[in-house]
């Protein structure tokens, strides 16, 4: 019996394994983890929110089977926030569908409209959906050094001259994750014009458009003039209103996208569980003095990061937007690599974070911080790390029996 799956034979190892089976072995030896390795925010989801999915489930109707792409009421609230917060009107019927999570989405996009040996430039370093989702449809993935947005624009030229075929689609990712950088409305006028030179769909993710910490929010691709003709955009609920595990995203954009991303969701699902999307509707339309607050605690929570980490001996860049910090690997590191980092600071600091090379090789040389732990566990990390640097980075042979357990 043949057991040589064709896609699963595609995927990679996952490089976040390794530190994965670390951090579970050493919580099984009962150690106390701080962990800022997921980006899987921690707060409540606010109580309105959840108030209305209890309420919407105590209706025996709403167990029935839902509508794929999203129940009218959520697809209108949809449409209301892109109006209010970007400024751009949609069509609630062509223009928006609902997602099982935006991640779900770009995957069964990516399914949608690839062809085998079709080429997909994807910036690197990058949230491995960007570029696994294709690679699973059984795309080509050309990878573009991305460490700054500006060498992401100035390398898409070079690269689409060098693919055979030309590139079908290209992934944009601003506010950033891994990095959390941040663009401009400039950013997006140049890759709109070169995508419409070039006839390449666009696929944004913008899951971050409120978790910034500037006095400008973050812009939508939609905003610019005739990026529908060639744009979709992904966000979610999951940050905003501290609801991942509700599973709820959205896609907006162009309608033939849209309408292939609806076609092939239609084979696989019948959308979420009505009561979660009418419990979304609510968050979107309503007070969102919430995605204030939980805002605030994200940069609560970065400002004594970088601070207390300095003090440590590790000086971390404030993100701009996100929930993430890019920090760089220590000097003394640098030629271990971010993986060997990421598992020294787990051992001997039992501080948990994402190796950068697990994000593309141009994310060497930096790990993910999540900011997911409060500020009280965040001091305790930091002081945990400047024990860890001040004793300095040479391992003696018995500390490594922790590593060897699980190898």
């Amino acid at each position: 019996m043949n057991t040589d799956f064709y896609r699963i034979k595609r995927l990679p190892p996952y490089i976040f394994e390794e530190v994965n089976r670390l951090k579970a072995a050493a919580r099984a030896r009962g150690e106390d983890i701080i962990d800022f390795g997921m980006g899987n925010p921690d707060m409540p989801t606010p109580k309105y929110i959840v108030d209305k999915l209890c309420e919407t489930a105590r209706d025996p109707r709403s167990s029935r089977y839902s509508a794929s792409r999203g129940i009218k009421g959520l697809r209108k609230a949809h449409v209301a926030y892109y109006q209010r917060r970007f400024g751009v009107t949609l069509d609630p019927d062509r223009e928006v569908i609902a997602a099982l999570g935006s991640k779900e989405g770009f995957a069964n996009l990516a399914m949608a409209i690839t062809a085998p040996g079709d080429v997909v430039l994807v910036p690197n370093p990058a949230y491995p959906i960007h570029a696994f989702g294709f690679m699973i449809a059984g795309a080509a993935i050309r990878h573009v050094p991305a460490t700054s947005p500006e060498e992401y624009l100035s390398r898409i030229g070079m690269a689409t001259r060098h693919s055979v075929p030309s590139p079908l689609a290209m992934v944009v990712n601003y506010p950033s994750n891994p990095t959390a950088q941040v663009v401009d409305l400039d950013f997006y006028k140049e890759v709109v014009r070169f995508a419409k030179k070039h006839e390449i769909w666009v696929l944004s993710d913008l899951a971050y458009a409120d978790i910034y910490f500037g006095d400008n929010p973050p812009p939508s691709i939609l905003q610019i003039e005739g990026a529908r003709d060639i744009a979709i955009e992904f966000q979610s609920l999951s940050k905003t209103y501290s609801m991942p595990g509700w599973r709820m995203g959205f896609a907006a954009g162009n309608e033939k996208l849209i309408g292939a991303l609806a076609r092939i969701k239609s084979y696989l699902d019948y959308g979420a569980y009505t009561p979660i999307q009418v419990a979304a509707a609510a968050a979107l339309n309503g007070p969102q003095s919430v995605v204030d607050e939980i805002r605030a605690v994200y940069k609560s929570r970065r400002d004594v990061l970088v601070k207390t980490m300095a003090q440590a001996g590790w000086e971390i860049p404030a993100p701009e937007a996100s929930m993430f910090a890019w920090a760089p690997v220590p000097e003394r590191y640098r030629e271990k690599g971010s993986m060997e980092f990421a598992k020294d600071l787990l051992v001997h600091a039992k501080v948990a974070v994402s190796p950068g090379i697990g994000f593309g090789e141009y994310g060497e040389g930096y790990v993910r911080v999540a900011l997911v732990e409060n500020e009280h566990r965040i001091r305790q990390a930091a002081r945990n790390v400047k024990k860890f640097l001040t004793q300095g980075t040479n391992m003696a042979p018995s500390d490594l029996s922790s590593l060897a357990q699980v190898k």
